[in-house]
């Protein structure tokens, strides 16, 4: 008879949730499917996911996110979570970074729960011990080839839909800047679009303002 031989790169990407949770040895977090879409996700999924892997679900659908960010990508998280924490200290803001889980629903049947780069939240009565239930004020996402277009249609429509107040938007290598305002009518609308010098004020923050000067990657260093 015939007999069919299938990958195991295949096979991984015909499993289920379920299936990733349950088999004995696991591979490699890079060999995991990209996104899981084979059912609806849910938050109550979410918690059973290796505490070892990193994921998001948006509208149900579960997006892994490895492998780890870049370099770049690191090194300009922490020049803004400098910058933004010296500037917020003492004051009733808080930043966090990923991985720290905002959920816009406290119930566990929510289908959404991501980890943005950077974030700002101005009401505490949304911290929980477990991260952030409710919109974050100011959310930042860094752009890489992996990410770019979940960050930039997904997870844009996902904040604008549930109150972000501010959406920024970066190009690392680039050094490009999109910012997204939500207006009085609920929506982003067209977008403020800036090379990353000189400064750039935070609006939902008021008194707050990133220096892109003092970024000075790595690559660049004399």
């Amino acid at each position: 008879g015939c007999i069919t031989v299938t990958s195991p790169e295949a096979r991984l990407a015909s499993r289920s949730f379920g299936d990733i949770l349950t088999q004995p040895q696991r591979k490699p977090a890079m060999t995991r499917p990209a996104i899981l879409n084979d059912r609806h996700y849910t938050y109550a999924d979410y918690l059973k996911f290796p505490d070892d892997e990193r994921w998001e679900i948006i509208d149900g659908v579960a997006y892994n996110m490895s492998p780890a960010p870049a370099e770049r990508h690191q090194d300009l998280v922490s020049e803004l979570l400098i910058q933004v924490g010296n500037k917020l200290r003492g004051k009733p803001c808080r930043v966090y970074t990923a991985p720290f889980d905002v959920r816009f629903e406290a119930s566990e049947t929510t289908s959404k729960v991501v980890q943005p780069d950077l974030l700002v939240v101005c009401d505490r009565s949304k911290i929980t011990g477990s991260g952030l239930v409710g919109a974050p004020d100011w959310i930042v996402e860094i752009l890489s080839p992996r990410t770019a277009g979940k960050d930039q249609i997904v997870k844009r429509q996902l904040y604008e839909a549930n109150g972000v107040r501010e959406y920024w938007m970066i190009q690392p290598f680039d050094k490009v800047v999109t910012v997204y305002q939500l207006g009085s009518d609920g929506s982003y609308g067209i977008p403020d679009i800036s090379e990353m010098t000189g400064r750039l004020a935070v609006t939902a923050i008021p008194g707050l303002e990133i220096d892109w000067d003092l970024w000075q990657p790595l690559d660049e260093t004399p």
